[in-house]
């Protein structure tokens, strides 16, 4: 089929070079002319594993191309999907529609036959009401179809995630949609992928509802390690203990310093957001929103108290890890931003490493330091504080780590080591909810 997608930010282009993957000719358009000439070399405007590697695959087999012409992308395809950013307002926390809105308008205006409008983009419930209605006063008499698709894709396995989905889930209001949307994943569904058809408003709901609850999951984890800690108990032994239950599961049980990214925090700001234009409170998840935003702080105070008593103005810690997870250049909502401004706060000197993030980084954090190896970040520090797990921080010479730094002390915020290896390295050891473990 013929599908044009608009926008090649991480969810537009990583869903246009799997479509292209699965045999569809697929044409991504986006406004910025020198992110389609990079794209156009080969280069990349994301870090994703393997997306090189897609991409080139299928641009080679003509069934990937690359355009700012958005009137000759989407004249001819069978279905169009919208894949901008909805950022969270700084006013209100409510996703910021502008650039959908904007696309949804300069889609119908172009369009001179049918064709099935799909938002891929995380929007609230009534999106697809709205662009209904803007497709028509764009273009009075065209047939525009509007449809649901919310994206699932995990930063760091996003192209796995897309190929051996859990569900594929598609809102739709008409048949026509239906029948375009079921055509467009026949090939993953002939694999195995569940295809769960709802309505729009209901899928538009699904994608919130995801994200919302496994925030809660992380959140829960995050305060139960804090009792951990106070009672003695072992986090990592009490998530496998529940996580066993198949009620539970053991996936998002990782007690961490919080959650960040592209889609946590704004998704569940933008529920919250809805739930009360509708007056229909979510109250758990305004707890998980307060009680993470205040603990990627704390554990910039966490780092501080295991340097010990005395006044660290002017002393070094070394961050391990910038991005909000591995295997991803994103640093939205990273919880590495709210430690080290903790830190500098304080007016401690900060010196950091992270394998891909570090060009981000440097527009996001002033006065830091950065450095090309985890060795050298943590040469003459007084602390260490391993914030992203990183397989290269899982592996590190710890003895090594010891004798390079002023005072060697190891705050383990991702719980990569026990507390036996760094006692035998001669490091001073905190990790997250093992209270009283020497493991």
């Amino acid at each position: 089929m013929r599908i044009t997608m608009i926008g090649t930010g991480y969810v537009g282009l990583v869903s246009g070079a799997c479509l292209a993957e699965i045999g569809h000719e697929i044409r991504c358009v986006d406004k910025d002319a020198s992110k389609i000439e990079r794209l156009l070399q080969g280069i990349m405007p994301i870090y994703e594993p393997g997306l090189d590697t897609l991409v080139g695959r299928n641009v080679e087999a003509g069934r990937l191309s690359f355009t700012t012409d958005l009137a000759a992308a989407v004249d001819g395809a069978d279905a169009v999907f919208i894949a901008v950013g909805t950022p969270s307002r700084k006013s209100d926390g409510h996703a910021d529609l502008s650039y959908v809105y904007a696309a949804a308008r300069e889609i119908a205006a172009s369009l001179t036959g049918p064709t099935v409008i799909v938002t891929k983009s995380t929007v609230p419930v009534g999106t697809g009401d709205a662009i209904e209605r803007i497709a028509e006063e764009a273009n009075p008499g065209i047939k525009v179809d509007v449809a649901s698709n919310p994206e699932f894709l995990r930063e760091g396995a996003a192209i796995g995630d897309f190929m051996k989905p859990d569900r594929v889930v598609v809102g739709t209001q008409t048949d026509t949609a239906r029948d375009v949307l079921q055509k467009i994943y026949a090939p993953l569904e002939a694999e195995g992928a569940p295809i769960v058809f709802t309505a729009r408003r209901t899928s538009e709901l699904i994608k919130y509802a995801a994200n919302a609850f496994l925030s809660i999951k992380i959140t829960f984890i995050n305060e139960i390690a804090d009792l951990c800690e106070a009672v003695g108990a072992d986090v990592r032994d009490v998530s496998r203990g529940i996580g066993l239950d198949n009620r539970i599961g053991t996936k998002f049980l990782n007690a961490g310093p919080g959650y960040g990214g592209s889609c946590f925090p704004k998704d569940t700001l933008a529920l919250l957001k809805t739930a009360e234009d509708y007056q229909s409170p979510i109250r758990v998840v305004d707890a998980v929103v307060y009680v993470n935003e205040r603990r990627k702080r704390a554990m910039g105070r966490k780092v501080l108290k295991a340097m010990g008593e005395g006044d660290p103005r002017g002393k070094t810690v070394a961050i391990l890890g910038l991005t909000f997870k591995p295997d991803t250049d994103d640093m939205r909502e990273a919880p590495a931003l709210s430690i080290i401004q903790a830190l500098q706060d304080v007016g401690v000197k900060v010196r950091a490493h992270d394998p891909e993030g570090m060009v981000h980084a440097r527009e996001l954090l002033k006065d830091v330091e950065f450095v090309d190896g985890p060795y050298e970040a943590v040469e003459g520090a007084h602390a260490v504080a391993i914030v992203t797990e990183w397989d290269l921080y899982r592996d590190l010479d710890l003895p090594r780590v010891a004798g390079l730094m002023a005072e060697p002390v190891l705050v383990d915020l991702r719980n990569c080591y026990t507390r036996d290896q760094a006692e035998k390295a001669g490091m001073h050891y905190e990790a997250i909810g093992r209270g009283g473990s020497a493991g």
